[in-house]
């Protein structure tokens, strides 16, 4: 029976996190974006480690899909189930954090392909604890599959492969996109909440400062208030988290007057999408004019999307001679939209028809 739960903890523990990293692996840019949130002021307060996010995020990555192999066919089963065991408590300890803090939403163990609340990623990673602690007790029982030759083959093509995979997807797009505004969707129907949807539940919280400490106050309290209390802020925490559409921070603004429909009603639209346009890739923003003028000719609205400041655009459109729209949205949606940065997408009627990275922009049909 211990060499059935064991073998089983083995196939369990191995797939998972072969899985679990490949799928971050499709998306290192995504999974980097989320290692920021936890390096952030609100977290663990480590910018300096920002730089190093997309770095870190493939070398993590990686790490699984490599340790799951290593599981699985035997190899070096001593180190390879002491650094899993390491590894998931380290996870373990971040999903605790974040779900009791309440700090990240979605702690991207799945990248896009699965979101799980906080809660659900701690309760996650204390399952898989359990199996790996199976595996650490019974070590013995956990023999090599192949030879020594053979082992040291198949883990140095799995490094070798998942390297080359990272590499491609930084270099052009995932091979599989899972976010909100993949290959046929309609940003518009997106968007939409339906009227039998489920509504939020919201609470309104009052902060006042009591003897020189913000304290937060229910609207119930406001009747009792501490004599002397100076209202402070107020703030709105949500009990029950109503539906909330796929597409929800989608919003254009051009000169402080929104765009978001004039966009989406346009038959042809190339949409330049670059979240910042200081970190956007130099030969990328090179590309542009005449990629512009290719598609004005052939009837393309063009726009170029950015979280960037009204400062940096216009700097920008001076240095690029940029003779087109630029309008403002939230980084944090153009991220989500696209991870190169700058990148192109096609709209046909609020309908993603195409997506591209600027290495591959020959690619774009217009």
């Amino acid at each position: 029976m211990k060499t059935i739960i064991t073998q089983f903890s083995r196939l369990f523990v191995g797939i998972l996190f072969i899985i679990s990293g490949l799928i971050k692996l499709n998306d290192p840019l995504g999974f980097s974006y989320k290692l920021d949130e936890y390096f952030s002021e609100p977290v663990f307060n480590m910018p300096f480690f920002v730089p190093y996010s997309l770095a870190i995020a493939l070398f993590l990555v990686i790490l699984e899909v490599v340790l799951g192999v290593m599981l699985l066919i035997g190899y070096k089963s001593k180190w390879t189930i002491w650094s899993l065991l390491l590894l998931v408590i380290l996870f373990t300890f971040l999903t605790f954090y974040s779900a009791y803090f309440d700090v990240v939403k979605d702690c991207g163990c799945f990248g896009d392909a699965l979101h799980l609340t906080p809660w659900q990623s701690f309760s996650k990673d204390l399952i898989l604890l359990f199996f790996i602690l199976i595996l650490f007790f019974n070590q013995k029982l956990i023999k090599p599959l192949f030879s020594n030759k053979i082992q040291n083959i198949l883990v140095l093509t799995s490094i070798i492969l998942c390297s080359f995979m990272g590499y491609w997807v930084i270099n052009h797009l995932p091979l599989k996109d899972f976010r909100p505004y993949k290959v046929g969707t309609n940003i518009r129907k997106s968007m939409e909440i339906p009227d039998s949807a489920p509504k939020s539940v919201v609470e309104m919280i009052f902060i006042y400062k009591v003897n020189g400490v913000d304290k937060e106050f229910t609207e119930k309290d406001l009747m009792n208030l501490p004599e002397g209390a100076e209202f402070v802020d107020r703030k709105d925490k949500i009990i029950v988290q109503g539906y909330v559409p796929p597409i929800h921070d989608f919003k254009l603004e051009l000169n402080g007057e929104e765009q978001t429909d004039m966009i989406l009603s346009k038959e042809k639209a190339l949409l330049i999408v670059a979240y910042d346009l200081e970190k956007a890739n130099v030969l990328g923003l090179q590309k542009i004019n005449e990629l512009h003028k290719k598609a004005t000719a052939k009837g393309y609205y063009v726009g170029l999307l950015t979280g960037s400041s009204a400062e940096v655009i216009a700097k920008i459109k001076t240095q690029n001679n940029f003779d087109f729209d630029c309008l403002f949205c939230d980084a944090t949606a153009l991220k989500t939209i696209e991870r190169a940065n700058p990148s192109f997408v096609i709209l046909n009627y609020g309908t993603v028809t195409q997506k591209v990275h600027y290495n591959d922009i020959e690619d774009l049909k217009l």
